[in-house]
């Protein structure tokens, strides 16, 4: 399974090399695409609940960066 991040920047916000060193530090890989940024689980399946810790833990790196934010788990 694979978790998708889209990242919307505000020209008000954190620059862009900020927003990517902190996804980096989570265990997210830059892409170029469609997304952003990929958290890759593995080839195991993953609960509903490691996706939401998943998705607190991506809140909580990216507030106060004034970014918006898209998460897709597949």
């Amino acid at each position: 399974m694979k978790t998708y991040l889209t990242i919307w920047f505000n020209s008000e916000g954190a620059p862009p090399s900020k927003v990517v060193e902190r996804l980096l530090s989570m265990g997210f890989k830059p892409l170029k695409g469609p997304y952003d940024h990929v958290y890759d689980w593995g080839n195991r399946q993953v609960s509903l609940e490691e996706v939401l810790s998943l998705m607190n833990s991506v809140h909580e790196t990216l507030k106060g960066l004034k970014v918006l934010y898209k998460i897709e788990t597949i």
